[in-house]
């Protein structure tokens, strides 16, 4: 079985984040693999291990990704591969990158794609079923249960709080939720082996596209972290007076009422 597996490198949102003219400044930061896209690779080894075949992981970015492409190698997928866009492309968004993965991936015999439910720093969710639609294939999101027999594909997703059962066919692209599996901690022997295992480095040039075909349909006008909560306020008094000071915060300093 071709398992693919989609990993996109991204802030670690548990540090510190330093924003300078609405833009996020790298230096210093922590960089992680996305966490839903751990899910994914996770159960691209799961499958793998349980089906027979190979895993290969893809990432569309700068050679900075190649850390956390080497750490997916590291949990046990087979190969992988970076499309380094940087110098091609000024300004990439989520049709950028699922044109240059469905470019990449078109010709190839895939199995199974596999996907992270979203991205923490942009949460669109639009990459994976974008690959899907261009490749032609169909696909389901938010999944937290994934079985294959055959060429038939038993899933539950989420679905705000319920769950849906659906059953398909290969090939076929998912994208993993939160719950889908445990995402395993790469060992020290996986480290050692993943330094031997391929890495495929590709250009815009080696997919025969232009940067005029993957030119971003979005602009980001601005970013900006959210306000600093303030400090809470305990209330003292009778209870009748406690109520009054909170009925009035509510209408002149919260304006809920």
């Amino acid at each position: 079985m071709n398992i693919y597996a989609l990993l996109k490198r991204t802030f670690d949102t548990e540090e510190k984040i330093n924003i300078q003219g609405g833009t996020i400044q790298e230096d210093g930061a922590e960089f992680i693999i996305n966490p839903y896209d751990e899910y994914a690779v996770e159960e691209a080894i799961q499958i793998r291990d349980a089906q027979g075949g190979e895993v290969t992981v893809v990432s569309v970015g700068s050679e900075e990704a190649e850390k956390q492409l080497r750490t997916a190698l590291a949990m046990g997928a087979d190969k992988a591969v970076l499309i380094n866009i940087e110098e091609d492309v000024e300004k990439a968004d989520q049709f950028t990158t699922a044109k240059v993965l469905a470019e990449f991936l078109k010709g190839k015999e895939v199995d199974l794609i596999l996907a992270g439910n979203v991205a923490i720093d942009g949460g669109s969710g639009q990459v994976g079923p974008r690959v899907a639609d261009q490749l032609g294939i169909p696909y389901v999101t938010t999944v937290t249960s994934l079985e294959i027999e055959g060429e038939t594909v038993r899933i539950v997703r989420d679905v705000e709080g319920d769950e849906e059962k659906i059953e398909t066919s290969l090939p076929l692209l998912v994208t993993a939720q939160q719950g889908l599996n445990e995402p395993r901690y790469p060992s020290l022997p996986g480290i050692m082996k993943a330094k031997k295992k391929p890495l495929d480095e590709l250009e815009l040039d080696d997919l025969d596209l232009d940067e005029d075909e993957v030119e971003a349909k979005t602009e980001r006008m601005d970013v900006f972290l959210p306000p600093a909560k303030e400090a809470g306020r305990i209330l003292e008094g009778e209870i009748s007076e406690q109520v009054q000071e909170l009925v009035q915060a509510l209408r002149t300093e919260a304006k809920v009422i």
